[in-house]
């Protein structure tokens, strides 16, 4: 049976305007776009609210933070999934790339041990199941600084939906942790570390780089290709190391940490991502270039939600307060991030593609989500 939807006197947020306008939903895609303030019998008035593509997250901690509520608090895996799944719908997320980190540290006071196959593997059939509401792929996360990072790589296949790999570095004292003092300050927080711990965990991590780093950067390069992945950096500081990432083919950078890291990506033609809580807080956590700097710079392709789900469109608003235009803003969290990971069938309002939607209205400069479609059904 056919299912046909019609969303009537709303602004269109198209890939380069917002017009007033409808759309009609037919089966899951896009059948037709109109112009106007007109709404049809049968069609949803949608009241003057925005209309704009489902939400493309291609960095997020929220499956982690569901799983693991608190410290060595393991919390049941199906629950947590449906949970962390419900809350991305509920926020305006229609495709999400879920990080998981592969290579572990299963030694020491601040260990991290395997988890990444086994919570695929549940998501996956959970996926089968159709009991997810939105759209999910794998996101892993290569821990260069492990024993065990090839080992745990090798459990994937192109049957995982791994869509983006990404090298991650976090040696002490470099990247993300230049300044060691805010490591310290992190993993004492997070994992009550002592002086002394600290000063082994810093010691382990940087011989773990010596034996391994070089050698298991260009094995996940590796494997990337084989999953048909996007590959990622993460954190680039200088010019040098942005030029290491092009050399391995990157296309994406997650939060580089300089303004020159950023200018040199530009040149590469290497995607800048920056985190939502970093735009919406006014700068990192971590003492690093703030992304409302990059975007002022032009500097800043996509933006992740990273740790909170619901700044992702609130940061896409204000990026379209910046600069003066809501058609941009939003295209770092729908368009651009969609044609990054080569999702030519979301991401845009245009006819044939999926019908993943969300309607918002304003207040002041804050979203309002008033509804969420996925494949034409509302999800929230």
């Amino acid at each position: 049976m056919t299912e046909t939807l019609h969303l009537a006197n709303a602004l269109l947020v198209l890939p380069e305007e917002v017009v007033a306008g409808g759309v009609t939903l037919v089966d899951g895609r896009i059948a037709a776009i109109d112009s106007g303030t007109g709404v049809p019998a049968g069609a949803v008035d949608c009241g003057g609210d925005y209309l704009a593509p489902g939400l493309i997250e291609l960095h997020t901690d929220n499956l982690e933070r569901h799983i693991q509520p608190r410290p060595k608090v393991d919390w049941p895996h199906a629950a947590a999934m449906l949970a962390h799944d419900a809350e991305l719908a509920g926020t305006g997320i229609t495709t999400v790339f879920d990080a998981m980190r592969v290579g572990s540290i299963p030694n020491g006071k601040g260990r991290y041990l395997k988890y990444a196959r086994q919570l695929a593997s549940e998501l996956m059939e959970l996926r089968a199941a159709d009991a997810l509401k939105i759209s999910h792929f794998l996101h892993l996360r290569a821990e260069v600084c492990s024993e065990t990072l090839m080992e745990e790589l090798s459990e994937f296949g192109e049957a995982d939906r791994v869509g983006l790999v990404s090298l991650m570095d976090h040696t002490p004292g470099q990247r993300q942790f230049r300044d060691i003092s805010k490591l310290e300050q992190y993993m004492k927080g997070k994992h009550a570390m002592s002086d002394d711990d600290f000063l082994q965990h810093v010691a382990q991590l940087k011989s773990l780089r010596d034996r391994l780093g070089e050698a298991h950067e260009q094995a996940v390069v590796a494997e990337a290709a084989r999953f048909g992945a996007v590959l990622a950096s993460h954190d680039d500081t200088t010019a040098e190391q942005v030029a290491t990432s092009a050399a391995y083919g990157i296309g994406l950078a997650e939060f580089p940490t300089t303004v020159e890291a950023a200018r040199a990506c530009r040149e590469h033609g290497i995607k800048v991502i920056m985190g939502a809580p970093n735009l919406v807080r006014g700068g990192s956590h971590s003492g690093n270039v703030a992304a409302s700097e990059l975007a002022e710079l032009g500097l800043l392709d996509i933006v992740s939600s990273d740790y909170v789900p619901a700044a992702l469109l609130l940061s896409a608003v204000r990026l379209g307060t910046m600069w003066g235009d809501l058609a941009r803003g939003l295209a770092t969290v729908t368009r651009t991030p969609a044609a990054a990971v080569g999702l030519a069938d979301r991401g845009v309002l245009e006819t044939g593609k999926r019908a993943d939607l969300i309607r918002f209205g304003l207040r002041g400069e804050v979203p309002v989500l008033h509804a969420v479609w996925v494949q034409g059904r509302r999800v929230a």
